[in-house]
């Protein structure tokens, strides 16, 4: 489950109030930069809540946007303290997608578009070994394991007894027919997902390779959505070296608009069954 404090999210709507502040005064960040002495690249990872804020980043700011209500200041300052507490990933040490997971963990509903593998919160602990292992061949076994374990970790939002993860994944083919660690472990791996795709909150669609050119041929994505009102829907689009975090409401409703094109594409959940439960037969043979 989330935690009550989660240092990701804080940043992300701390950050929010603060853009909406230099906003309502009328300044750039160009102008904001300056007054502070500091680059105007500060000033807009502070905002975009990529990285952690010090009270004494939000009172500098505060002084530049004139605000005088104390309550606002003294709120303001509390969620910068809040954010720059540790959520339960740190407890792993280095992850290269932790922004990521901070947004998973507080998010309630989750619609990804997978066209390589089985989603990461679909996995079994085999196949996402197997998948790590073969991905980043220069891992160490020790890392690998860590990743598997934050892996296994989040998905306890899908299995949560309370306020479970809304979960619909829209899976091509080809992560199906892609044996990773062996036939025997795909065909575990299929079946953990058909009984998966049974839970009230968990949608699982294939995507066939008969329906040709499709609007996710460019690659893997997910749109998150949060329980609060304040918080805008995140595209995520995981890269090589770096991840892509897109929250104009124009970048989002695009990839929705996608998105419901590729759902209505692929096979409903019952026909979806049907398919993997055919494939995961042909493994055991």
């Amino acid at each position: 489950m989330a935690s009550s404090v989660n240092p990701t999210v804080r940043r992300r709507r701390l950050g929010q109030e603060l853009r909406r502040l230099r906003e309502v005064k009328g300044m750039t960040a160009e102008e904001v930069a300056e007054r502070l002495l500091v680059s105007q690249s500060k000033i807009s990872r502070l905002e975009n809540g990529r990285r952690s804020i010090s009270q004494r980043d939000v009172r500098d700011l505060c002084g530049v946007y004139e605000v005088e209500d104390n309550r606002i200041v003294d709120s303001l300052m509390q969620m910068a303290k809040d954010s720059r507490q540790q959520g339960w990933w740190h407890a792993f040490g280095d992850i290269p997608y932790s922004v990521y997971i901070g947004l998973e963990t507080d998010a309630a509903s989750l619609r990804v578009y997978e066209p390589q593998v089985v989603p990461g919160l679909l996995q079994t602990r085999g196949y996402a070994e197997a998948l790590i292992t073969g991905a980043l061949p220069e891992t160490s076994p020790a890392d690998v394991e860590k990743r598997v374990s934050v892996r296994v970790r989040r998905q306890e939002r899908v299995n949560a007894p309370e306020q479970p993860l809304r979960l619909w994944a829209v899976i091509d083919e080809s992560a199906l027919r892609r044996v990773v660690g062996g036939r025997h472990l795909m065909r575990e791996q299929l079946e953990f997902l058909v009984e998966l795709s049974q839970l009230p909150h968990v949608t699982v669609q294939v995507l066939p390779f008969e329906m040709g050119a499709h609007p996710g041929i460019s690659g893997h994505y997910a749109i998150l959505e949060f329980p609060d009102a304040t918080d805008s829907s995140v595209v995520y689009i995981e890269g090589v070296t770096s991840d892509l975090y897109l929250e104009k409401a124009n970048d989002v409703q695009k990839y929705s608009v996608m998105y419901e094109h590729l759902r209505a594409q692929a096979l409903n959940a019952d026909q979806t069954r049907e398919f993997i439960s055919d494939i995961a037969k042909g493994y055991a043979r």
